[in-house]
């Protein structure tokens, strides 16, 4: 843990308005994803990795092209299919006939950010290959060990709907994701103002005909933020307060999960780190260099939800697992307002003493 007297201000400053930056410019190409937007930024500066959860066309794909853009990253895209093989994701040897020795040829995860589109419709033995790499960040292609580039980060999709030809992640899969968000469709004022955007679009010609434009040609390639900024980002966040009341708190939720009678499996301690992780990185986002009670109730769902597995009974009589979670927070002091997802202004800072740091958590 660190002290909150200890935080340097500046850099609390420096890193938000690098935040902003990133935020201001995917808006320029996404409309409202406010929340996801956030959720993706916690999950690249604390080193997790984020599965969203959405029917298609909610701008899944555009959200991870952009983000790569705004940074300057290296970005690749894995569309999951059931004939997927684990070499056409991590790479293997090939032979090569003018020498007669074996040389490597990379996979796509070699990259910053790798988006594996519709994961649960690869095979099994590919899933656990990807969720290998990205808890070990280095994989073996023959009898040498690659180190994955840093930063790395897995955007994983997935289709709630559509559930043929699929294989669903298990729990204990599913537990490597630090963040399972689902997207939601837009309000009627940001699909709006999505049709009007789109509308605008234009054609641009190519050689002897023509291309109809869509929002991925609206990205600028110019980034807005470096390698250092990301490296400070990662660092603030790891100087983000974290009082012993807070960690208690997140501890008596993941126990609740565990002790709940509706519950058959209950969170990990995998889940606790990932909360307090969290957490740590949604203060930053909101310019606090401390943690408070509403960053535990706002990531819950995200961090909690999948990895819970309800008894069959309780499913038999209608509960599910958000029925399930909003009682333990409620139970906690969580209030709704709380439990709907809060976004950070774009602008200005909130940053607080130490003193008033460690009353905003103790009231948890």
């Amino acid at each position: 843990m660190t002290d909150p007297a200890n935080a340097s201000t500046p850099a609390f400053e420096e890193t938000a308005d690098f935040i902003n930056r990133i935020r201001e410019r995917i808006a320029t190409v996404v409309v409202g994803q406010e929340v996801v937007v956030e959720r993706l930024l916690i999950s690249l500066f604390t080193g997790g990795h984020i599965l969203l959860q959405g029917v298609p066309g909610v701008a899944k794909t555009l959200l991870a092209s952009v983000l790569s853009r705004a940074l300057d990253l290296e970005f690749s895209r894995v569309q999951f299919t059931i004939d997927l093989l684990p070499s056409d994701i991590l790479g293997s040897e090939i032979l090569d006939r003018r020498t007669n020795e074996f040389r490597t040829h990379k996979g796509p995860i070699f990259t910053n950010l790798l988006l594996a589109d519709e994961i649960n419709r690869a095979a099994p033995k590919v899933q656990s290959a990807l969720l290998e790499a990205m808890q070990e960040r280095k994989i073996t292609i023959g009898n040498t060990t690659y180190t994955l580039p840093a930063p790395f980060l897995v955007i994983a999709t997935q289709n709630p709907v559509e559930q043929a030809g699929t294989f669903e992640l298990p729990e204990a899969q599913l537990d490597r994701f630090m963040l399972l968000h689902r997207l939601d469709y837009p309000s009627p004022e940001d699909e709006r103002e999505l049709l009007r955007r789109n509308a605008r679009l234009g054609v641009r010609r190519a050689e002897k005909g023509a291309i109809v434009q869509t929002e991925f040609d609206t990205i600028d390639s110019k980034p807005v933020g470096t390698d250092a900024e990301i490296v400070a980002a990662m660092e603030a966040v790891n100087g983000v307060h974290v009082s012993e009341t807070f960690i208690a708190h997140v501890v008596e939720l993941v126990n609740r999960t565990r002790n709940h009678p509706a519950v058959e499996l209950g969170g990990s301690p995998r889940a606790g780190i990932s909360l307090i992780k969290s957490s740590r990185a949604r203060a930053l986002v909101h310019g606090r260099s401390y943690v408070v009670p509403e960053d535990l109730f706002a990531l819950a769902e995200d961090v909690v939800l999948h990895r819970m597995r309800l008894k069959y009974e309780a499913l038999a009589d209608g509960l599910t697992g958000h029925d399930v979670l909003e009682e333990m927070l409620a139970t906690m002091g969580a209030t709704p307002s709380v439990l709907i997802p809060h976004v950070a202004p774009r602008t200005g800072t909130n940053h607080t003493s130490a003193p008033n740091a460690a009353q905003s958590v103790s009231g948890a």
